[in-house]
């Protein structure tokens, strides 16, 4: 997807921003993949049956493209023996299996060894809610961040996703990228492209910083500021869409101005988003934070992706009502 702006109008014409429309993360890095692919010989993409590439860009990916079958622990140690001999493999597996069955692997021969593996992890999140917890990735954030010299990336959307995949060529070290499994939205049109351990303010408010990361959190966020502008209550939004290196400057500087952070993430509230934004105002300049994300449990219902936020309250209105709560504001009242 092209970060170009909109073409010049003719003169004594405006036209309207117009959102891109929804796409879904996997499909935006596989698409800017299979783009570059011809021109760097380095490339190769390893697959687990994950029904990413169909035969048209299996056959467009040609001799660079492998799948591995369901084999996620091998896959891992293929990826690193390849980028020890001086390929870039790009990889695509399930998050819940990149962060659990295979990270062994992803610890020991990649990430032990600063390997240049892009993990490519689809189905973040509660993205594969109706195949239950057992393809639900509600910890990949925490392990990843853990392991030293992993870099973590969750996109908030297509967009972000494609032009995470060119930075990537120049990163030396592994790679961790959380992606989605269905289209969502494009984030609002104007955001300047992203660049890896910088976060990206969405709006500037005095009252309270919402910091977020993925497609439906950042949404989320973005429509609590809208509906408590209204409010009187003005709201920076942070999408903090890399997790290690993290942006602790652009953090403190958002919290200087209001002393209260609310944190919003498609992931277990310990060790994600919410963790390392404690971590890092618990350090430099503490300041409240309010950690909305899933509670300590399994999830315990059936149903899809949207849904399932619902049902767990990963929502705009849980927003607006956690910062009215810490503002003292009463729902509807209007502040000075």
């Amino acid at each position: 997807m092209s970060w170009s702006a909109l073409a010049t109008p003719p003169p004594q014409e405006t036209l309207p921003a117009v959102p891109a429309p929804p796409e879904a993360t996997r499909t935006a890095y596989r698409d800017r993949l299979l783009e570059l692919l011809p021109t760097d010989p380095r490339l190769i993409c390893l697959d687990t049956d994950t029904g990413l590439f169909g035969p048209d860009q299996t056959a467009a990916a040609g001799a660079q493209y492998l799948d591995l079958g369901i084999a996620e622990h091998n896959l891992m140690g293929i990826a690193a023996g390849l980028a020890a001999s001086g390929r870039m493999p790009f990889v695509n597996t399930m998050a819940a299996f990149a962060a659990t069955r295979a990270l062994e692997a992803v610890k020991i021969d990649i990430a032990y060894n600063a390997l240049p593996v892009r993990i490519m992890a689809t189905h973040g999140g509660l993205a594969a809610g109706h195949l239950g917890p057992t393809h639900q990735a509600l910890e990949d954030l925490a392990v990843m961040r853990a392991l030293p010299g992993m870099t973590v990336v969750v996109p908030a959307d297509a967009a972000q996703a494609a032009a995470f995949v060119d930075r990537s060529l120049a990163l030396p070290g592994p790679l961790y990228v959380r992606l989605g499994r269905k289209p969502t939205p494009a984030l609002p049109p104007g955001t300047p492209p992203p660049a890896l351990g910088r976060a990206q303010t969405l709006r500037r408010g005095r009252d309270a910083v919402l910091a977020a990361c993925g497609p439906y959190p950042v949404q989320a966020c973005l429509a609590a500021a809208e509906e408590l502008a209204g409010e009187g209550v003005e709201c920076t939004v942070l999408n903090l869409h890399t997790l290690r290196p993290f942006d602790t400057a652009a953090l403190v500087e958002a919290a200087d101005h209001s002393g209260l952070v609310v944190t919003v993430e498609e992931h277990w509230r310990s060790g994600g988003l919410g963790g390392a934004v404690a971590e890092a105002l618990a350090e430099a300049a503490p300041a409240r934070v309010l950690r909305i994300g899933m509670p300590d449990t399994f999830v315990d219902t059936v149903g899809g992706h949207e849904h399932l936020l619902a049902h767990y309250g990963i929502t705009p209105a849980r927003v607006a009502d956690t910062v009215r709560r810490a503002l003292g504001i009463a729902p509807g009242a209007t502040t000075d």
